[in-house]
């Protein structure tokens, strides 16, 4: 698992003083690519290597508000894997009290067919390695 901590700044908050509800997706993405870094696997270099890992499918349930200066932390783990996608899933917190829960699949493709491919050894390997349940 990977936490950061990132403070709520206003442009993240809607007219009512809460996060602004997509937002809470961008979050989902830095915690996703701070866990990359940790687990060794360096996104930079797969898209050099020709591939991506779009997000194909993505749920949260919003459990209470973060607001404007709020320093929350955002929890990432890689929940599944299959020959050629994987799934991590989210805990936002502040303070102690979990705001958001949530969790995107990502295939890994081909930068030349756009259709899913198997994960090269190595990639399986440092996936595997830091699977989580």
């Amino acid at each position: 698992m990977n936490s950061i901590q990132t403070r709520i700044i206003y442009a993240d908050t809607d007219q009512m003083g809460v996060v602004y509800y997509a937002n809470y997706l961008v979050f989902f993405e830095k915690g996703r690519a701070e866990l990359f870094r940790q687990i060794g696997l360096d996104y930079k270099a797969v898209e050099q290597k020709g591939f991506f890992f779009p997000v194909i499918h993505c749920e949260c349930d919003y459990l209470a508000p973060a607001r404007y200066d709020d320093i929350i932390n955002i929890e990432t783990k890689l929940t599944e894997i299959t020959a050629a996608s994987i799934v991590c899933s989210y805990e936002i917190k502040c303070g102690g009290n979990l705001l958001v829960k949530g969790n995107s699949r990502h295939p890994f493709v081909s930068k030349e067919t756009l259709k899913p491919t198997r994960f090269p050894k190595d990639i399986k390997e440092i996936l595997e390695k830091n699977l989580e349940k």
